[in-house]
């Protein structure tokens, strides 16, 4: 079997959560389409260093947290106006409501510290279990609940200060 092959049998059951991931990890820094790009690139050049293909899916999210730091050490932040594709994160209807409100939602996230944001992402957005998000972050599953639950509180804290702010002005 090629490698071509052996890595799309890999990557086709697990293409819509790594897009979820890539889609709230670059929000408000690169284009999420970028960095599913590089990083497919980088995890197809590196295919034979895997070893245990089970891991795949943590192998791709290792190599999109890298090309992101990577990515943001090397250009400014983008306003979150000029990024495109999240908007359709999970529903194909549009609305300039939902539209907000993922911008908000978005904003919110990239506030967060890294180990939070992450969690909150796998768990909330790419819709893993708390074990699973557990054996990507490689942490017990105790520290991701306690990420998950300090995650949200700082989430819901930032979203209240966003609301207050748009109420009062």
């Amino acid at each position: 079997m090629t490698k071509k092959k052996q890595f799309m049998e890999l990557y086709g059951p697990v293409h819509g959560s790594f897009e979820r991931f890539c889609k709230a990890r670059s929000y408000g820094v690169c284009d999420f389409n970028d960095l599913m790009h590089d990083t497919l690139v980088i995890a197809f050049e590196q295919f034979g260093t895997l070893k245990n293909k089970e891991v795949f899916l943590s192998f791709l999210f290792g190599i999109a947290n890298k090309v992101h730091a990577n990515f943001r050490r090397k250009h400014k932040t983008l306003s979150f106006s000029e990024v495109k594709g999240v908007e359709n994160t999970q529903d194909t209807t549009f609305s300039i409501e939902k539209n907000f409100r993922h911008d908000e939602l978005y904003e919110a996230l990239h506030q967060l510290p890294e180990a939070y944001r992450n969690c909150v992402i796998l768990y909330e957005i790419a819709g893993f279990s708390i074990k699973e998000t557990a054996a990507i972050q490689e942490c017990s599953t105790d520290a991701i609940k306690q990420r998950l639950s300090r995650g949200r509180k700082m989430l819901a804290e930032a979203l209240s200060e966003k609301s207050t702010k748009t109420i009062t002005s």
